[in-house]
């Protein structure tokens, strides 16, 4: 377990790093780091544990040898869970052991990312163990909502990004009856000028 390998997930912003140790039919463990560290983290812990798992150790997302999200884009709790969602789906795995580091206890951050994805995905996840860390606090009375809608938004943005396709080329006429046809109540005309800002010509249409 001293060597390991680099990984690159890909992502709309550019690619989630990480690197992993073990043999790859292991038993799978995602390792999570903590505030403002990346996956060196776990460089002199992994060499101590059980050798018969694979070790994924990931970069959030501007940390580390990760990819920034875009100039002015928030780095909210949920997106780093999102992240996570995304590094579980790239290996193929449906279920794992998920180990997480904090340094502090912060409640809108990386402490929470461990068991915030436990709690939206519990059927992917056979273990969490905490380092430095505490469990997630939520109100029993919010706890359906919450679990509800922000599962909702994560599955439905990996969705939307898996079916991701090179935008087809219209002509300006059909552009126009597909804009009318997702927008009832504008008129041809009112489509028509919103076109001309809204489209752009390519050499294939």
């Amino acid at each position: 377990l001293d060597m390991f390998s680099e990984l690159k997930f890909p992502v709309p912003w550019g690619h989630v790093a990480a690197k992993a140790w073990g043999p790859s039919d292991g038993c799978p463990v995602l390792c999570l780091h903590g505030w403002l560290d990346n996956a060196n983290t776990f460089d002199k812990l992994i060499p101590l544990l059980p050798r018969d798992c694979y070790y994924v150790a990931m970069d959030f997302s501007g940390h580390g040898l990760s990819s920034h999200r875009p100039a002015g884009s928030p780095y909210h709790f949920l997106d780093y869970v999102s992240d996570v969602r995304r590094v579980a789906a790239a290996l193929q795995w449906r279920r794992f052991t998920l180990m997480g580091h904090s340094m502090a206890f912060l409640f809108l951050s990386y402490c929470f990312v461990s068991p915030q994805f436990c709690f939206l995905y519990p059927e992917m996840v056979d273990k969490l163990i905490l380092l430095e860390n505490l469990g997630f606090l939520l109100d029993p009375e919010d706890t359906e909502a919450w679990l509800k809608s922000k599962r909702m938004v994560i599955d439905r943005l990996l969705s939307l990004e898996a079916k991701q396709q090179t935008p087809k080329a219209r002509s300006p006429e059909a552009a126009l009856q597909r804009l009318l046809e997702a927008n009832r109540h504008l008129t041809a005309e009112g489509g028509a000028i919103l076109l001309q800002r809204g489209a752009t010509e390519t050499p294939a249409g």
